[in-house]
C-alpha cells in the first residue's frame, strides 16, 4: 500500500485516540510547555528500556561454530556406541528418515577421541578441548538439544529467527527492540565473521525481518575497516557530514510528520548512529591496544581476521555496553570428506584456536567481574550422526552425517547453573532420553536471563501479534540460577 494513502486511513477518530500511547492528557500538558518540543523531537529507538524483570545478563556473547560440530565427539560421551563401532545401525533408527548425505544401512561410530571427566563437577569432556576443560565448572552443558532442522541454512534461520524461512527478526533485534542499547554511541546489535565463509543462512540470521530495520545486527570486520560504508565520502570531512545530516534529517522530519512512517524514523536514528560510530568504532575495535599477555591468551593478533581476534572484540564490545554479540566460525562441518573434516585430527586440529580463545573469554570475563552478567551461549545448528556418513563409508577418515534429533550446547556465565550437565540422549546417542530441550526452549531461556518474559516480547505484523518464540517455548528453569 502507499504509505500516504495508509496513514490516512488511520486518521480516523477511532485509530487516532487507540494510536495515542501518550494519552490525551499528557498532551494538554506538553501543549502549555512554553518550548513545545515534546512531539517535534525524534524519539531514539535504541534508548534504554527497563526489563520485564531483574535481569540475570545484561549481555549475550552467542559463539556459534556454523556447519555444526560432532557433539559425540566433544561432549556426549557414549561408551556404548564405542563398543558397537562398524555394526550396521539398527532399523528404527535409520528407517523413514531422511539424512543429507546417507541412504541405505549406515554403520555405527564411535567416537575416536578419548574422554575424561574434569573439575569438580565431573564433565565429560574430549582431548580435543583442553582449555575447556580447565573451566569445565563454569559451564552448563546441555545435551537434549533438539531441531527439526538437518539442513545448514534452515536449521540457522530456525535457531535465530524462530522459524527455518526468511522474513522474521532475529534474535539479536528481539533483544534490541526489547531492551534497547547501553552504549548510544554503538550499535546494541553486533556480528562477527570468521572462517572465510559466510553462515548458511545469510544475513537474515541477524536481521530485523518486521521490525524497524535500526534494531537489525551491524556486521563489523577485524581487518580493515570496521564497518563498510561509515567512512566520510573523499572529499567530505567531518563538519560537511553533520550539516549534510543535519538537513537530511530536516526532510525526514518533514516526511515523518506528513506520511508517519515507522521506518523514516529508523532511518534518522541510523544516520545519527553512523555519524556516532564514525568516532567510537574504530576505537573498540582496535585491539592492538590490549596487553600482550591478553592476546597471547586468546591467540589473537591485530589486523588479522579470526575467531580469536572476534572473540577478544566481543569481550571489548560487551565492555563498552553492547547488548547481543554474535559470533559466526565456519568450517565445523564434519562430513569426513577429506582430512580436514575428520573426526580424529581434523576436528583436533579445528578445536585448537576455537577451544583457546573461549576459555580465555570466560577467564578474561571473570577476572574483569562481567561474568555473572554476560551470557555466554556456544553451538552449532544441530548435530551429527552416530554412524558414518554415507559418502564416506569407506575412507580412511572418519566422518558424520547431519544430525537433528539430539545434540550438545553449552552455557555459561549470566544466569546458569554453572558446573552441570542437563539432558541426556540414549546410550548410542540417536535420541532424547531425558529433558528435551527444544530451539524455542532455548530461545525462551536465554530471553529469560536477559529480564524477558518471551510471551510478552511481542510485535504485531500482518494482523497478529508475533515473538521470537512463535507459539512454542518454555524456559528450562532447572539451568537457570535462582
Amino acid at each position: 500500500m502507499n504509505p500516504f494513502l495508509e496513514n490516512a486511513t488511520n486518521k480516523t477518530r477511532r485509530h487516532f485516540l487507540k494510536g495515542c500511547g501518550v494519552g490525551l492528557g499528557a498532551m494538554a500538558m506538553a501543549s502549555l510547555d512554553k518550548n513545545d518540543t515534546a512531539f517535534a523531537e525524534v524519539v531514539n529507538p535504541l534508548a534504554p528500556r527497563q526489563p520485564h524483570f531483574a535481569a540475570k545478563a545484561k549481555r549475550v556473547i552467542y559463539l556459534h561454530m556454523a556447519g555444526s560440530p560432532p557433539h559425540l565427539d566433544l561432549f556426549d560421551y557414549k561408551p556404548e556406541l564405542v563398543k558397537r563401532t562398524d555394526e550396521p545401525c539398527p532399523d528404527e533408527f535409520y528407517e523413514g528418515k531422511r539424512f543429507a548425505f546417507t541412504s541405505g544401512r549406515p554403520l555405527l561410530l564411535g567416537t575416536p577421541q578419548e574422554f575424561k571427566q574434569h573439575g569438580e563437577s565431573g564433565q565429560w569432556m574430549s582431548a580435543a578441548l583442553p582449555k575447556l576443560a580447565e573451566v569445565a565448572d563454569d559451564l552448563t552443558i546441555v545435551k537434549s538439544i533438539n531441531t527439526e532442522q538437518f539442513n545448514h541454512a534452515p536449521a540457522q534461520l530456525l535457531i535465530y529467527t524462530g522459524s527455518p524461512r526468511q522474513g522474521r527478526p532475529s534474535m539479536g533485534a528481539w533483544a534490541t527492540y526489547g531492551l534497547g542499547s547501553e552504549n548510544q554511541d554503538l550499535p546494541g546489535f553486533v556480528v562477527l565473521i570468521s572462517g572465510g565463509v559466510s553462515p548458511s543462512g545469510g544475513k537474515d540470521n541477524w536481521g530485523s525481518g518486521f521490525l524497524p530495520s535500526i534494531y537489525q545486527g551491524v556486521q563489523c570486520r577485524s581487518k580493515g575497516d570496521p564497518v563498510l560504508y561509515v567512512s566520510n565520502p573523499k572529499g567530505m570531512d567531518r563538519a560537511m557530514r553533520r550539516k549534510t545530516l543535519d538537513a537530511l534529517n530536516d526532510l525526514n522530519q518533514l516526511q515523518a510528520n506528513e506520511l508517519g512512517n515507522p521506518e523514516t524514523l529508523t532511518r534518522m536514528a541510523q544516520y545519527e548512529l553512523a555519524f556516532r560510530m564514525q568516532m567510537s568504532v574504530p576505537g573498540v575495535m582496535d585491539i592492538s591496544k590490549e596487553t600482550q599477555g591478553t592476546l597471547d591468551a586468546y591467540g589473537a593478533k591485530p589486523g588479522e581476521a579470526s575467531f580469536a581476534n572476534n572473540c577478544l572484540l566481543a569481550r571489548r564490545l560487551a565492555e563498552d555496553g553492547v547488548r547481543f554479540i554474535q559470533l559466526f566460525d565456519w568450517g565445523w562441518d564434519f562430513h569426513g570428506t577429506g582430512a580436514s573434516t575428520g573426526i580424529r585430527d581434523g576436528l583436533t586440529n579445528r578445536c585448537k584456536p576455537m577451544d583457546q580463545a573461549v576459555s580465555a573469554l570466560i577467564k578474561d570475563l571473570k577476572d574483569r567481574g562481567m561474568f555473572e552478567e554476560t551470557l555466554i551461549v556456544w553451538g552449532g545448528e544441530f548435530g551429527r550422526t552416530p554412524f558414518r556418513e554415507g559418502r564416506t563409508a569407506k575412507s580412511k577418515v572418519l566422518g558424520r552425517d547431519h544430525f537433528p534429533d539430539v545434540y550438545t550446547m553449552f552455557m555459561a556465565g549470566g544466569g546458569m547453573k554453572p558446573g552441570i550437565s542437563y539432558g541426556s540422549s540414549d546410550e548410542l546417542g540417536f535420541t532424547v532420553a531425558e529433558n528435551k530441550v527444544h530451539i524455542h526452549d532455548l530461545q525462551a531461556t536465554i530471553l529469560h536471563c536477559m529480564g524477558m518474559d518471551h510471551t510478552r516480547l511481542t510485535h504485531r505484523f500482518q494482523g497478529r501479534d508475533y515473538r521470537l518464540t512463535d507459539v512454542h517455548g518454555n524456559v528450562v528453569k532447572e539451568i537457570v540460577s535462582s
